[in-house]
């Protein structure tokens, strides 16, 4: 089969949500010699961005965007293994990523940290209900470019506050960036704690991202 055939193919097993598809073409595609790569590029990137403007759009609710994102990852593994080191992606930027303590929700999170492995960076989610010291020891361990944290309520939100005023007396201020999320932010909240910026939705993640780290 083509690669043309093998990148649509890729694509729409993360449209139709089906994980078991997307494993069997990322093998099936490895036997018929075709680039790792670009099947990951071209064929399951090119999926889940489809899936990101479609829930951006409200088109595709938040349960087919996780299991297409885990479709995404369990795909994307597969064929990273059969690449040799020196072709293996480079690390965009190392983050780290929580929802601050006292919060438990972490769904949106968790599809946050998918979409951002899947392009390119090294994440290390600390998970929910995380205090303001864990973000702190683990961004200076890792020596982290980005820290973000995510906030559901308005009475846990301040934890954000809070995170930014710790990263400061730690030293790490400023050589980190910080992305606040979650229902309760915004962009003139981001602003008002000294935060970088918002994070409103997966693909303006993404895209903020990779422009502020450029």
């Amino acid at each position: 089969m083509e690669m043309k055939k093998w990148l649509e193919k890729a694509a729409q097993s993360i449209l139709d949500q089906d994980e078991e598809s997307a494993r069997e073409i990322a093998k099936k595609s490895l036997e018929d010699d075709m680039d790792p790569v670009e099947m990951i590029n071209d064929g399951f990137a090119a999926g889940i961005r489809k899936m990101g403007d479609l829930f951006d759009r409200g088109e595709v609710f938040l349960p087919g965007l996780i299991i297409a994102s885990d479709a995404m990852a369990a795909a994307v593994k597969i064929l990273e293994e059969a690449l040799p080191q020196d072709r293996r992606q480079e690390k965009l930027g190392i983050i780290v990523i929580g929802t601050v303590e006292g919060d438990i929700h972490d769904i949106g999170k968790g599809i946050m940290v998918t979409l951002l492995r899947v392009h390119g960076y090294e994440v290390h989610d600390l998970g929910r209900d995380v205090p303001i010291e864990e973000f702190v020891k683990k961004a200076q361990e890792v020596n982290a470019d980005v820290i973000g944290s995510s906030a559901m309520m308005t009475t846990t939100q301040i934890g954000q506050k809070k995170l930014e005023e710790a990263l400061k007396k730690a030293g790490l201020r400023a050589k980190v960036k910080t992305m606040v999320g979650g229902a309760v932010a915004t962009d003139h909240w981001a602003k008002r704690i000294g935060a970088d910026f918002f994070g409103e939705t997966p693909a303006d993640t993404i895209d903020k991202l990779r422009r502020i780290l450029n």
